[in-house]
């Protein structure tokens, strides 16, 4: 461990382009109803390459990030083991609005995310509710800290009702677009990718999706896919999309941007096409990819790019944010003496 037992060094965006290791206090007690847990490992994902870059629109800086999370419970709380390794639901829903009551807090209309809106878990410890918390148990702390990007992914198919026999197209071959790719062949769908980076369609066919293309190239649909993901994070793209969704299919917008986008109405009436928002995950999710990977359905040694040190990342961030294209998934491992 970095530093005085009495403190810890935070991966915190200082500002945009700033990234450095800042000390603060280590949390010694959880308020009422949270548990303290020690970070076992962090993914690093696009959020985080956002905030590095200064174009999330929800962030005030400076703020630690981390939200793809893994950890050891610190301390013996309520149904909560110390030493017992959990994944963290880094959604912190208010739990009285209408979405959390009827059952959906990933949409609740004062969410907190770790990471985003309050600070996350790139630090040695933090606290979070106890709701919160997943057992992972049969999970390796860093396939532990997979569970939520992938969450996202088999959400949106989730969303989408994809079934035996459908033909699926996503668009945008990142972490999150990979995930809902591995999700909807999981769900019956022949799955179809396509994506502007020739890296990502290779990083692509390395889980079998041998059936990437680049924009322009013809798609071998010719009547449109029953499901379309978008995971591009880009308004053209997302407009584009509509024209790849067959008649009476579904179009699912996974990536969020601050643009308007636009459709033509008779189009979108003529195919009765089902438009869809997709947002974070439930505990649904999390339960059906952590069992995806405990039965080995998905490989999660195939999705790590590179494990890293938290010493590490101050030099590296920078670099990772410029190959992007390259990753699928940079996680930084607290358990082997590399946390602060």
């Amino acid at each position: 461990m970095i530093g005085q037992a009495d403190t810890m060094l935070c991966g915190t965006c200082v500002a945009p382009g700033k990234f450095a290791l800042v000390p603060q206090p280590m949390p010694q007690a959880a308020p009422e109803g949270w548990v303290l847990v020690d970070t076992a490992a962090v993914g690093i994902c696009g959020t985080d390459y956002h905030i590095f870059d200064g174009k999330h629109p929800f962030l005030a800086y400076p703020r630690v990030i981390g939200h793809e999370l893994s950890a050891h419970v610190a301390q013996d709380a309520g149904p909560w083991r110390k030493g017992q390794l959990v994944v963290v639901n880094p959604y912190l829903a208010c739990g009285a609005c209408r979405a959390c009551q009827r059952g959906k807090p990933n949409c609740c209309t004062k969410i907190e995310v770790l990471g985003v809106h309050r600070d996350g878990g790139l630090c040695a410890r933090f606290a979070v509710p106890q709701g919160n918390l997943y057992p992972a148990d049969g999970l390796t702390p860093r396939q532990a800290a997979m569970v939520e990007f992938l969450a996202i992914g088999a959400h949106a198919v989730a969303r989408a009702d994809v079934a035996q026999g459908d033909l699926a197209l996503v668009t945008g071959a990142g972490p999150i677009g990979l995930g809902a790719a591995l999700f909807a062949r999981l769900a019956g769908a022949e799955v179809h990718v396509l994506d502007a980076s020739a890296e990502r369609l290779a990083a692509a066919r390395g889980f079998g999706f041998d059936a990437g293309f680049l924009p322009g190239q013809s798609l071998p649909a010719p009547e449109g896919y029953d499901v379309v993901f978008d995971a591009t994070g880009n308004a053209r793209a997302m407009e584009a999309g509509f024209a790849h969704v067959a008649h009476g299919g579904a179009y699912v917008l996974v990536s969020v941007v601050r643009d308007d986008i636009t459709f033509s109405d008779p189009e979108f009436h003529k195919r009765e096409m089902r438009l869809i928002g997709s947002r974070n995950a439930l505990r649904a999710d999390f339960e059906g990819v952590m069992a995806a990977l405990r039965d080995g359905r998905i490989d999660a040694a195939k999705l790590e790019s590179e494990v890293l040190a938290l010493a590490d990342l101050p030099a590296r961030l920078p670099e990772l944010v410029a190959q992007r294209d390259a990753i699928i998934k940079v996680i930084v491992d607290f358990t082997a003496g590399g946390g602060a």
